[in-house]
């Protein structure tokens, strides 16, 4: 028995050594693929070990039951996951991934419920340390599980992506926190009795709402910076749980996924000149922010798939801008072979991409990945704002709020967000299906700038008719 306990524990040791490797792998695009082959072996070994060390654990006549139990779960969850990542769009990954996020937080409720009801042995010697971690166990899951949910409703346009702004929200933010202390106070104080009931439902129905609460007063403009906080979230969840278990590798997993997460989340913060905290008390996308008619900033200027293909015929050095729309369009993969029938004609082409385009941190690098562009003329904002002038056209693919001038106005609803100043280029074409505003409800100056055209339609059937008319052009 023992023998196995410390063959687990070495799995478990193994297993955390490769989760801190797949992190390591996924910070380079050359070692990505290798980083998450990492993970896929360590998460294996992780649940072979549990498994074993689950059921030398259970009673002789129960570990059949167990083992039974423990299968139709993997399995009902192993067929649920694979029908989901088989159906799943790149462009659905990140209301995916946050809806992922979601699970985890109910799996910590969850567990820090059986906790409670069912503790083992070190449980009592633990007393109150132990009822700590089942509460904010409890906690934690339950604002990840909520907050998750609306992320979602977000992302996948079921809910309006304009922050829910309650009067005197931050005082009901801060009214939530102080009650679940004092519940906390409360449940550690009444033990393990029938009463302590009450202040830990009391505490669990408080969470749930503040989670939906502070994720609704998120603007939709901030939601990458809610997608890395969310994970960071269900990682300090995933690590409540390991408390609660005893379990030293869920400790280890959660540990790390919600360091990364909250280091990403400052990353993302940082990107738009914002902080942490002005994201929680809500942020870009309110229904409130000024939007300027079209006859205050000037008249916007037409051209179609045939001038823009004469435009990059005769250019010697083209960026390209894209952002969430091209994700919605599915337009990466014409736009790769746009951007290889321009390089085989002698263009200069790079990508410029904003550190927050699209809804998920890295959303257009993977898609950009996905369509088998080379990551070499793939360049983040800090490397090409300061030659934006050097390029003599810009092509900017269902990007807004990341290339809007706005943000360099004083008090513009974005303020100081730093931006792709594409403006500066010789010429630049926004594709775009209408005038309407970006994912944060602000006009886009950028539109009405003399050197500025407006290709509307479908990004990926505009881009398929730039391609038809290049090879009649470019000699």
């Amino acid at each position: 028995m023992q023998w196995i306990e410390h063959g687990v524990l070495l799995a478990y040791l193994v297993a955390a050594v490769l989760f801190v490797l797949a992190l390591s792998g996924l910070s380079s695009h050359t070692t990505a693929r290798r980083g998450n082959l990492f993970g896929i072996v360590g998460m294996g070994l992780a649940l072979v070990a549990t498994l074993v060390l689950t059921l030398v654990g259970s009673p002789d006549r129960g570990a059949l039951v167990t083992l039974l139990l423990i299968a139709v779960a993997m399995l009902i969850g192993a067929a649920i996951g694979l029908w989901r990542a088989g159906k799943v769009e790149m462009t659905g990954m990140p209301q995916l991934i946050a809806l992922l996020h979601s699970f985890v937080g109910l799996a910590a409720v969850l567990v820090g419920f059986n906790s409670f009801l069912a503790p083992d042995e070190q449980a009592h010697l633990l007393g109150g340390f132990h009822l700590g971690e089942v509460y904010l166990g409890i906690f934690i899951g339950a604002v990840t599980f909520t907050g998750s949910i609306v992320a979602y409703l977000k992302l996948s346009a079921r809910i309006s992506g304009a922050p829910l702004t309650l009067p005197g929200r931050n005082w009901i933010n801060l009214g939530a926190i102080l009650v679940s202390l004092a519940c906390m106070v409360w449940f550690i104080l009444a033990g393990e009795s029938s009463s302590a009931w009450i202040p830990l439902i009391i505490m669990t129905v408080v969470a749930l709402l503040l989670g939906w609460h502070l994720v609704a007063a998120i603007g939709g403009g901030d939601m990458p910076v809610v997608v890395s906080m969310l994970n960071s979230y269900s990682g300090w969840a995933a690590a409540a749980a390991g408390f609660m278990l005893n379990n030293d590798l869920l400790i280890i997993t959660g540990a790390l996924v919600g360091s990364s997460g909250a280091y990403l989340s400052y990353i993302m913060c940082k990107a738009m000149n914002r902080s942490f905290i002005s994201v929680i008390l809500g942020g870009f996308g309110s229904d409130s922010a000024v939007v300027a008619s079209d006859g205050e900033q000037g008249e916007h200027q037409e051209i179609d798939a045939a001038g823009v293909a004469d435009l990059l015929a005769n250019a010697r050095k083209v960026m390209i801008t894209p952002g969430y729309g091209m994700a919605v369009a599915q337009a990466q993969y014409p736009v790769a072979e746009l951007t290889q029938a321009l390089r085989d004609r002698g263009v200069d082409v790079e990508f410029g991409i904003h550190p927050v385009a699209g809804r998920l941190p890295g959303h257009m690098n993977v898609l950009l990945a996905e369509a088998k562009v080379p990551y070499d003329i793939v360049k983040e904002m800090d490397e090409v704002n300061d030659d934006m002038a050097d390029y003599d056209a810009v092509l900017v693919i269902g990007a807004n709020d990341t290339v809007n001038p706005a943000a360099e106005e004083p008090g513009s609803p974005i303020a100081g967000m730093p931006v792709l100043k594409v403006w500066e280029a010789g010429s630049v074409i926004v594709f775009k299906r209408s005038m309407a505003t970006g994912y944060a409800g602000v006009q886009n100056p950028l539109f009405f700038k003399e050197n500025t055209k407006m290709l509307f339609g479908d990004a990926k059937e505009s881009v398929n008719s730039i391609l038809s008319s290049l090879p009649t052009r470019v000699g």
